[in-house]
């Protein structure tokens, strides 16, 4: 089975537009298009990347895990990172039959967590990524 992929215009349309209703709070997402130049369309593509063949991260948890590592990491957006970073998570699984088993304070948490992680840690946040979806990752029904 090939997983769905989030695309730029599932970000634009659905994902941001929800994270700004939904996540604003205090903090306010800017527009869309102020978004920095090829960083989040990079973001979307590195889970699907192949190397002779293989893919660099197979399955759901892997592409889902690097998929809000770079989101969060990487800033493609003025702010509201961490934000849009999730909703896109949640799309994503989504997009392929599951969903996240956790509160909103957990996710919360996790995302801090993932956004005060040392760049030199990426290995092991991205390691700690796919441990926390393995654990709270469900079927949706069909």
């Amino acid at each position: 089975m090939s997983l769905k992929k989030v695309t730029l215009s599932d970000v634009q349309e659905i994902t941001f537009v929800i994270a700004i209703e939904k996540l604003s709070y205090k903090e306010p997402i800017p527009p869309f298009t102020t978004r920095l130049p090829n960083k989040l369309e990079s973001c979307l593509l590195t889970p699907f990347q192949k190397f002779n063949g293989k893919d660099l991260y197979p399955g759901l948890i892997k592409k889902a895990s690097i998929l809000l590592y770079l989101l969060i990491s990487n800033h493609p957006l003025l702010n509201g990172n961490k934000r849009v970073a999730l909703t896109t998570l949640l799309y994503f699984l989504l997009k392929n039959g599951k969903y996240l088993d956790a509160d909103t304070m957990v996710l919360y948490n996790f995302t801090v967590w993932v956004a005060q992680s040392p760049s030199e840690l990426k290995e092991q946040v991205v390691s700690g990524i796919e441990l926390f979806l393995k654990t709270h990752l469900i079927s949706l029904k069909e």
